[in-house]
């Protein structure tokens, strides 16, 4: 099981018949959307699948459910943990064990249509002034409001603490709620309704006016020639505080193996081998993949077909933040989102909003599975 995008599926269907060929068994690929990709229980997956593609925050759930089975090969970790793209491998290890591999790398950066602007703006009154043209577009569809809120906090000197007692420090926070006020006050009402894939389809369709977003998860699939009628271009994210372009909230992909599954060991090589340096920088990156692994991102002619995308956005993904993987954050992730969507709409004071985040976060923290 993986999630309904060319970036999320083509690349594993790609692989998986090279796989067969090489003499493996056949994999026949599932996929779900964007939105229930963060939100579906995983331990059903894990009933119905032998390997599904995961997102970091669900791995202290997942421990406490006992349905992945973990990584052990010591010389093939070491391999792909030395290849890692930032914090991407670190961001699937918990409780002394690696419970997915990293094939996919992101974080939000900035994007732009270079039909329509020259580069992208560089900083915060150069995206106001697009906004206010009706240039700009921002996916603020839950949970992508809370990720930029995330990365503002991160751009102004004080990423969210995952594991103090306090999840946002009130004044850093309470100036990227302000931000995030004014960013929403810009962008069209509907980029409540948009995640990332919407806003670059927008951005891409013939007759649009978008030039620009500031805080997206980059998708490398949209900038290359011809995916779209308008090629978007990605860029670092713009300086906009102390911390410079770090602080971007760690998206990406890993695989995983169902510990509930009859296939284990195969499930087990296929992963390892899809997640290697030689197959992320060749046929996986060549069917439309975002690798997660460095030799892909340093790799000329996957630069060479994407307009270097990566290259353009390695320096955020490099100081990228990891966000809470303790079981209970998703489902504070759920509900945080759903309490920031209601503040933006309302213009709610950033006191008293930071301060329920807080206490939402104080709520459903755990103890007993943190690293």
């Amino acid at each position: 099981m993986t999630w309904n995008h060319a970036r999320g599926l083509d690349p594993l269907v790609a692989a998986s018949a090279r796989w067969v060929e090489l003499g493996g068994a056949p994999i026949a690929w599932e996929a779900r959307s964007l939105q229930d990709f963060e939100h579906y229980p995983l331990d059903d997956l894990a009933r119905r699948f032998d390997l599904i593609v995961i997102d970091h925050p669900h791995v202290g759930q997942i421990v406490k459910q006992g349905c992945l089975a973990p990584f052990l090969d010591t010389a093939q970790l070491a391999e792909t943990a030395a290849g890692s793209v930032g914090r991407s491998y670190e961001s699937y290890r918990f409780d002394g064990r690696q419970w997915a591999l990293p094939i996919d790398a992101a974080a939000q950066v900035q994007a732009y249509v270079p039909d329509r602007i020259d580069a992208p703006p560089a900083s915060w009154d150069e995206i106001l002034a697009l906004g206010r043209a009706g240039r700009l577009a921002c996916p603020l569809r839950p949970p992508h409001a809370l990720m930029t809120l995330f990365t503002l906090c991160g751009q102004l000197g004080g990423s969210p603490d995952s594991i103090g007692d306090r999840l946002f420090d009130p004044e850093v926070a309470g100036e990227a709620y302000e931000r995030l006020l004014e960013l929403a006050a810009v962008v069209r009402e509907h980029a409540r309704t948009q995640d990332p894939i919407a806003v670059f389809e927008a951005m891409t369709a013939p007759d649009s006016r978008l030039a620009a977003t500031p805080f997206i998860y980059g998708y490398a699939n949209y900038a290359r020639a011809g995916f779209r009628p308008h090629r978007i271009a990605f860029a670092d994210l713009a300086p906009l505080g102390p911390a410079g372009v770090a602080g971007s909230a760690l998206g990406g992909t890993g695989i995983a193996v169902s510990a509930l599954g009859k296939h284990i060991a195969e499930a087990t090589r296929f992963a390892a081998w899809v997640a290697s340096g030689a197959v992320q920088a060749g046929l996986y990156a060549a069917a439309g993949g975002q690798p997660g692994h460095d030799r892909a991102w340093r790799d000329a002619q996957v630069n060479a077909e994407t307009h270097d995308f990566y290259a353009a956005t390695r320096a955020t993904l490099e100081a990228a933040w990891l966000r809470p993987r303790h079981d209970g954050y998703m489902a504070f992730q759920e509900q945080a989102s759903a309490l920031l969507d209601d503040a933006i709409l309302l213009g709610a004071p950033a006191a008293a909003t930071v301060a329920a985040l807080n206490e939402l976060s104080n709520s459903f923290a755990s103890t007993a599975l943190r690293r």
